[in-house]
């Protein structure tokens, strides 16, 4: 089957890793965006997946925009794929493009759908405290993730998983979900299955200001803004910004989800760990070889990892020890 890969990101590099081995497939062509300037030199970096496309060999096309990109669109006519798999690229295709392919355009999307359709589906699942998630598979429209399911694949959120740990794992489970949906689509043993819109939630694209921590907010839901924009949540200490990376809520209801190296010194404590023993955004105990516990507007948190402004990420309890915090100190 011939076909040309549409993706990005890091996300999309096991997909097509996984096509480029499979004895099955030849990806003709791969689609990515333009490289991109970053750091102090403003030096152009290439995607992660041009870079494992360029080391196999497989001719790259990088169009600013792809829908009005002459030359791309002549190339992707003229290619004879058979289907175009498309995984995270980061631009939206005209319909013209979507019914060149003798199979369509195949999606690889990081939920449930049609549960958390758009930009940033992983982000907003944990966001919201979901158990579960999974790949879709769909036959592309030119709607936003509205086109018809093919197949899917489920799997468990852990309570300490974060953005980045839920998307590794997706990503493998994608590239094994495609090459699946692909044979079955050449064999034509699968039924697309129309989403129902009614039961459609939305992921739009994350803002700055969603990063910041709010103490009012009970210590789960802040616990979940945290690990679900990873590594990004931030607040301020002693005036200065504060990202904190990864946080435990400290209730009973959560210790069996827990690693037992956690569990252990926190059961220790006992009553110590009061769940309204001061204002939200107050440190109200300070666990040895772990870190700070702050006031939430329901429930403790501990802060577990955490980054001051131009300094290295460290644990909560180095934190804690550097800056020689104490009780009764607020955040935020």
């Amino acid at each position: 089957m011939n076909l040309i890969f549409l993706g990005t990101p890091q996300f999309a590099v096991p997909s097509l890793k996984t096509l480029i081995e499979h004895p099955q497939f030849e990806v003709s062509a791969v689609v990515t965006q333009p490289d991109k300037r970053r750091g102090r030199g403003k030096t152009l970096i290439p995607s992660p997946v041009k870079t494992v496309a360029v080391d196999a060999g497989i001719p790259v096309w990088q169009p600013q925009k792809i829908k009005k990109d002459v030359e791309t669109l002549d190339k992707l006519r003229n290619s004879q794929a058979d289907v175009f798999v498309v995984v995270a690229y980061g631009q939206i295709l005209s319909q013209e493009i979507l019914e060149m392919p003798r199979l369509g355009c195949i999606n690889g999307h990081g939920s449930l759908l049609p549960k958390y359709r758009g930009a940033a589906p992983i982000q907003w699942c944990l966001y919201h405290g979901e158990k579960q998630t999974g790949m879709t598979t769909m036959q592309m429209d030119v709607g936003m993730d509205t086109g018809a399911m093919l197949l899917k694949s489920s799997l468990e959120i852990h309570l300490l998983d974060n953005a980045w740990d839920v998307a590794a794992r997706l990503a493998q489970d994608c590239g094994s979900l495609l090459v699946e949906t692909l044979q079955g689509l050449e064999a034509q043993t699968l039924q697309a299955t129309p989403q129902d819109d009614e039961a459609a939630t939305y992921a739009r694209l994350i803002e700055k200001s969603d990063y910041q921590l709010d103490w009012t907010r009970p210590a789960i839901a802040l616990h979940n803004q945290v690990r679900g924009f990873y590594p990004n949540a931030v607040t301020e200490f002693r005036g200065q910004s504060l990202k904190v990376k990864a946080t435990v809520p400290l209730a009973e209801m959560y210790y069996e989800q827990l690693p037992e190296e956690l569990v252990k010194p926190l059961r220790s404590w006992g009553d110590r760990l009061n769940p309204d023993s001061g204002e939200p955004a107050e440190v109200v105990q300070i666990i040895k070889n772990l870190g700070p516990v702050l006031q939430t507007g329901a429930g403790l948190l501990l802060l577990q990892e955490v980054q001051l402004a131009g300094k290295k990420t460290q644990s909560g309890w180095d934190f804690a020890n550097g800056t020689r915090l104490e009780m009764g100190e607020h955040l935020g």
